[in-house]
């Protein structure tokens, strides 16, 4: 259960490295052997779509003990226009706090706080299991098509929310995945060299990792 003592604040600089471990805990092996996302997360703060005022920590008992961050997107339009968006992750909960309600929770904060800011609409690639309950749908039944995938499917795990209501009618387009994200597949030898700073942790292949 939540505890009563779980606050959400801004990150800041001197939670940076506790964060990337977190980030790195909560994703090892989870969908691939090891993980990149503490390194998307360490890169991602000198990125100009990075969103400082959405970039936050939960903490319970003085412990952080998970964070979420944005960073700005896009989707082509039909009709040639560029239509801003956001998307957000790595959002991580250490593994001992997991399937308690707090990642819903740190979700729905961040979530008020970019529709507060004015933000129209997000994406995302998820589980929609998850991302239901904080509002999500598949983006195809907004119009929004993957870069991915063929553009006729219903790709179950390319999820969108309007946040400001309207904020899609009339657009028919298409997101591609912020190149960002994709850092340590660009930089390999940067990467190897992160996270060798971080403990030694076994790489295993499991069953439920993507391909």
């Amino acid at each position: 259960m939540n505890n009563k003592n779980t606050i959400i604040r801004l990150e800041c600089e001197k939670d940076y490295r506790t964060v990337e471990n977190l980030t790195r805990e909560a994703f090892w092996n989870v969908y691939q052997p090891g993980c990149t996302e503490h390194y998307v997360l360490h890169c991602y703060r000198s990125n100009p779509d990075f969103i400082p005022e959405l970039d936050f920590v939960m903490e319970t008992e003085g412990i952080i003990m998970g964070h979420v961050m944005f960073s700005k997107a896009e989707i082509l339009s039909d009709d040639g226009r560029v239509i801003p968006i956001l998307t957000f992750g790595p959002i991580s909960i250490a593994p001992a706090y997991k399937r308690q309600g707090y990642g819903i929770r740190l979700l729905k904060h961040a979530l008020e706080k970019a529709q507060e800011m004015g933000f129209g609409a997000v994406f995302v690639e998820g589980n929609i299991d998850f991302y239901k309950h904080a509002g999500f749908v598949t983006a195809s039944g907004l119009g929004i098509h993957y870069h991915a995938e063929p553009r006729e499917s219903t790709v179950p795990y390319f999820l969108g929310l309007e946040l400001q209501k309207g904020y899609l009618k009339g657009i028919e387009g298409t997101y591609y995945t912020p190149r960002g994200y994709y850092v340590a597949f660009q930089d390999p030898y940067g990467f190897e060299k992160y996270d060798s700073g971080f403990p030694v942790k076994d790489i295993l292949v499991l069953p439920g990792q993507l391909p």
